[in-house]
């Protein structure tokens, strides 16, 4: 995973130790860099700002070039992208639940995503998760507009042996959500999870429409699910989910077949918001928590595990 950020990386710090350090050659070696890392699907805002603080760090630093350079420019960098995640801060959503649950309501989270980024999947799988840890859970299908959403929510149900809440096709979504919490604090249930319709980020309708799901419901974490292979349009679309709905964490899918690596970072520098997750397969378990720590090291080893 992630090949093309870790040669991005690896090929700057490998020069740098074989080059002068005045500010010309300096110029040239991070415009490379800048190149590889929008070729790892890092946004441009992104590239542009991690190449001039690494450039101003090095001629703050006036280093001769050699190994000494080398390691204090991997140094500058792992700070500079440790400092993006630490920005962006974490969840920890089980302690979040446990806390709700001394209230005796239920907490509810919202999916949101565009089509085919695998959100009703990992609904189930942060569902799986909960159920593993003794929380009980229902699932609320949301999405009342793609054909056979709510038979694939329903399966899912059926296969963890969890309550699930729907209503027909071309029902209203929020009123789902408002069942869903209702039937959880009748039963006390612990967590709602609830789906909602997969949307284009350019369609102002539909983005209208989960605007008013949010405000409706009111959940207690709102969750971002994107697609790491789909690249700069995964961060497009993060950037307008979250003008629309403030979202509070998010989840990547498809990170084993990712050998770019840059929407992680692009993602939380972008929304300033947690990656809390990693899917890295069709099974419940294919769930990775994200560690910040871990995955920067793992740009900085040629194989390193991408999270704890």
């Amino acid at each position: 995973m992630f090949e093309k950020l870790r040669s991005a990386i690896s090929s700057l710090t490998d020069s740098i130790s074989k080059s002068s350090l005045s500010e010309k050659d300096l110029d040239s070696l991070l415009w490379r860099f800048e190149l590889g890392l929008l070729e790892s699907d890092v946004s441009e805002n992104v590239a542009k700002d991690l190449a001039t603080k690494v450039k101003g760090r090095l001629l703050e630093s006036k280093l001769d070039q050699g190994s000494d350079a080398e390691n204090m420019l991997k140094d500058h960098l792992m700070k500079e992208i440790k400092g993006v995640f630490d920005i962006a801060g974490s969840v920890d959503i089980q302690s979040l639940v446990r806390s709700k649950k001394m209230t005796h309501e239920p907490f509810t989270i919202m999916f949101l995503g565009v089509n085919g980024t695998g959100k009703t999947t990992t609904l189930a799988k942060i569902a799986y998760l909960f159920k593993e840890q003794g929380f009980s859970v229902v699932l609320a299908s949301g999405d009342t507009h793609r054909a056979g959403a709510i038979e694939q929510l329903s399966t899912h149900a059926e296969r963890l042996n969890l309550k699930f809440v729907s209503q027909r096709y071309g029902a209203d979504p929020a009123a789902v959500g408002r069942d869903a919490i209702a039937f959880a604090r009748n039963h006390h249930v612990d967590v709602v999870l609830l789906d909602t319709a997969g949307r284009m980020q350019t369609s102002r309708n539909l983005m209208d429409e989960v605007t008013k799901i949010v405000r409706v419901v009111e959940p207690d974490l709102k969750i971002f699910v994107g697609d790491s292979l789909t690249g700069n349009d995964a961060i497009s679309q993060a950037t307008e989910f979250f003008a629309s709905t403030e979202f509070d964490a998010a989840i990547l899918t498809k990170v084993d077949a990712d050998a770019k690596g840059g929407a992680a970072l692009s993602i939380a520098y972008i929304a300033k918001k947690p990656i809390i997750y990693f899917g890295v397969g069709q099974e419940y378990d294919d769930l990775i928590a994200f560690e910040a720590s871990a995955f920067i090291n793992s740009l900085f080893s040629p194989r390193h595990e991408v999270a704890g």
